[in-house]
């Protein structure tokens, strides 16, 4: 929005410039007042020139979200050390972005299982973005390591990670591994080479927070109800 006020204003202050050459002071006073009367009593033009305005904006950002997407197709979909849940062979892949100290992405998790046991055609790949503290690294690093190692345990220790109200903790995070069964003494290198992926993919896609979910080539930002989720990816398929 801010944007679309700064194009209307330069807009509109370029005019007696671009007049001058042709219209005397008192010419130009009386466009001025015109143009005035004309916007009071139909500011409709005025939301319909910021509407097309931020039609342009959200083209021009989805062009670079589709080129992102084709550039960075083999890490957003094809990486072995990304966990995954769902279809083998996905008619659509979603690709969420989240953070096990995020307390919308605690509210988002949920939704994911539910999608790929209505959706059989559908998959979930998981990629951390670590933003909120140290223990979001280590919890982050941690369950990479499980799917790494024992990727049939990864979700269970995933669900009792995200169950967790709060930020987590050493404590908390020894407890989700001791409740899950899982064993990770020490994280891989690995796990933290595939975090620096994910936060320079998620730079690039200009994603500032969690969760976001690609949805085909659509960004979903934030936390949405599950219904509106549910239609996005229903929508996304008919697409494929």
């Amino acid at each position: 929005m801010k944007k679309t006020l700064l194009s209307l204003f330069l807009l509109a202050v370029s005019l007696p410039t671009l007049a001058a050459p042709v219209l005397t002071a008192a010419q130009e006073a009386r466009v001025q007042e015109l143009v005035q009367e004309t916007l009071l009593k139909h500011p409709e033009i005025l939301a319909a020139a910021a509407e097309k305005l931020d039609q342009q904006d959200a083209q021009a950002n989805q062009q670079i979200v589709n080129k992102v997407i084709a550039d960075n197709s083999d890490f957003l979909f094809r990486d072995a050390n990304s966990p995954r849940i769902g279809a083998e062979h996905p008619r659509l892949t979603l690709v969420v972005f989240t953070d096990y100290n995020c307390p919308y992405c605690k509210k988002f998790d949920p939704y994911l299982e539910q999608i790929v046991a209505k959706y059989p055609d559908v998959a979930v790949i998981f990629k951390f973005l670590p933003y909120r503290s140290e223990s979001s690294v280590t919890a982050a690093r941690d369950a990479l390591t499980v799917w790494r190692s024992h990727p049939q345990q990864f979700i269970k220790f995933n669900d009792i990670l995200m169950t967790k109200k709060g930020y987590h903790d050493d404590a908390s995070i020894t407890a989700a591994k001791k409740k899950a069964g899982v064993v990770v003494d020490e994280p891989d290198s690995q796990s933290f080479e595939t975090i620096k992926k994910s936060l320079a993919l998620a730079q690039q896609l200009g994603i500032q927070g969690t969760p976001a979910t690609l949805i085909g080539n659509e960004l979903l930002s934030g936390w949405v109800p599950f219904e509106q989720f549910d239609a996005m990816v229903s929508d996304a398929l008919k697409k494929q």
